[in-house]
């Protein structure tokens, strides 16, 4: 689902500086397609509230929003990290050295990627800078769903909805299978 985003006349923003648009009922549809989804779905009732909030006026900025769902995602998946982010650092770079900067701020040894981020990453730059650079494959994971034959690569929502509070063992053990 796409969430509508003031950006006519503002330049290139920040995602800190990212105002959602209001206008149009995007809102009230979101949740009427998400409710008829997953209505039937065995933990939605137990997340219901917090769709709904989701959807409602109460957020101004993007940012808020998308940090509200991580958190909340986070706490049900029962990941227990510290969200850090970017314009808390002070680092002005782009591309691969904003990626090293920011290992160096956190003091981390080690980057972690996606392969496909492999054609975007310059892997000289880590190497010279002692960081080692390190790709995953995503595994897919077969969990129960509603309806007919299993859909891979769905949101995570979809997993908390199916599955509930069993989507932390499913999530991970995938994860502990992964070759890094």
């Amino acid at each position: 689902m796409t969430i509508p985003v003031w950006k006519k006349g503002l330049g290139l923003q920040k995602i800190n500086e990212i105002m959602i648009c209001r206008e149009g009922r995007w809102p009230i549809k979101h949740l009427a397609s998400l409710t008829n989804a997953y209505n039937k779905a065995p933990y939605f009732i137990d997340h219901l509230k917090f769709i709904q909030n989701i959807f409602s006026s109460e957020f101004k900025k993007l940012i808020d929003l998308n940090l509200t769902i991580l958190r909340y995602l986070m706490e049900h998946l029962r990941i227990d990290t510290r969200i850090v982010l970017l314009s808390d650092l002070g680092i002005e770079a782009t591309g691969s050295p904003l990626l090293i900067e920011v290992c160096r701020k956190l003091g981390a040894k080690s980057f972690l990627a996606q392969s496909p981020a492999k054609k975007y990453i310059d892997a000289d730059p880590f190497r010279d800078a002692g960081i080692r650079l390190r790709f995953f494959n995503n595994p897919s994971m077969v969990y129960p769903q509603l309806w007919g034959d299993f859909i891979p690569n769905l949101s995570v929502f979809d997993l908390i909805l199916n599955c509930g509070p069993k989507a932390h063992d499913i999530l991970f053990s995938k994860y502990r299978e992964v070759s890094v």
